[in-house]
């Protein structure tokens, strides 16, 4: 099975650079993955912003405290691809955004309730800053952040816009930013109840807002851990430091039946997409044992 390849451009949290050098290093992402690189990391530390350039032309941009940097080479990227003859893809920039899940996510001095308060008013600007038409201008006047007459340059490839992910499983603002924000929620890391839980509190944010809460695309993310029979299964579980016990009941593990059947259950509560994580990146087999014996009965 040949290996994906990932390139990362990591900055420093709020580092900006200037234009010209933006466009030098969205350059350098795409010569880096048309010429077949080594695989690099594709997360740096959580204080870390990201850019990921995948070699199937894919954009994600990571953002704990929404580095207009690392926006802009996201959004270069996105643009550029398109027209580039050596990865001729067309946008497929994703975009998420967090308030900070660890405290080496953030400066100390941020509470919770002022990293919400930034989350919020980021995704007022990010979402403005798309929506605005070509030849207009956007402001915006918060109490962290604040833009004047700005171009809303460089524009995504997609349209309207890139898809916006909200996740997270909290009880009362994550579901209005979801319900105003999102055009995907996600709950990481959950059992199927609390899944379906925090699913109905979003739901319930929609409604209130006015929105119609199929609008917006329902997902989860679990750990996986597959084998063929129950000795590789328990092997590959020993490998990554889990108990078989605790995979099958805090993640999604087993035979191939039942991973799919456990994925079964997220889409029983209304999950549309399950993002998968591997934790043994080097173990390609699990892999290609997840596509040919679980992607089938899903």
């Amino acid at each position: 099975m040949p290996q994906a390849r990932s390139i990362s451009y990591v900055l420093k949290s709020g580092v900006a650079l200037d234009h010209q050098t933006a466009i030098a290093i969205a350059k350098e992402l795409i010569a880096s993955i048309a010429a077949g690189v080594d695989v690099a990391p594709p997360f740096g530390p959580p204080s870390l912003d990201n850019v990921v350039l995948e070699s199937d032309g894919s954009v994600t941009c990571r953002a704990c405290a929404t580095s207009p940097a690392v926006f802009e080479i996201a959004l270069l990227l996105d643009a550029m691809l398109p027209h580039d003859s050596r990865i001729r893809v067309p946008g497929a920039l994703r975009y998420t955004i967090a308030r900070g899940l660890h405290e080496v996510d953030v400066p100390p001095f941020h509470s919770l309730r002022e990293r919400f308060d930034r989350l919020e008013e980021q995704l007022a600007i990010i979402t403005g800053l798309w929506g605005t038409k070509e030849g207009e201008t956007f402001s915006f006047e918060g109490t962290h952040y604040q833009l004047t007459d700005s171009p809303a340059l460089p524009k995504p490839a997609q349209r309207p816009r890139p898809p916006v992910i909200v996740g997270g499983s909290g009880a009362r603002r994550t579901p209005r930013l979801a319900a105003r924000y999102a055009d995907e929620y996600n709950v990481p890391f959950h059992t199927v109840d609390d899944t379906a839980a925090a699913f109905g509190r979003v739901r319930e944010a929609c409604q209130a807002a006015g929105r119609d809460p199929s609008s917006v695309i329902y997902s989860a993310a679990q750990t996986v851990c597959c084998g063929k029979d129950e000795g590789e299964f328990r092997r590959r579980a020993a490998a990554i430091g889990w108990e078989p016990a605790d995979f099958r009941e805090k993640g999604v593990g087993g035979t191939p039946g039942e991973v799919a059947a456990k994925l079964a259950e997220f889409a029983g509560i209304g999950a549309e997409r399950v993002y998968l994580q591997v934790l043994d990146l080097h173990d390609l087999d699990h892999l290609a044992l997840i596509a040919s014996d679980v992607a089938p009965q899903v």
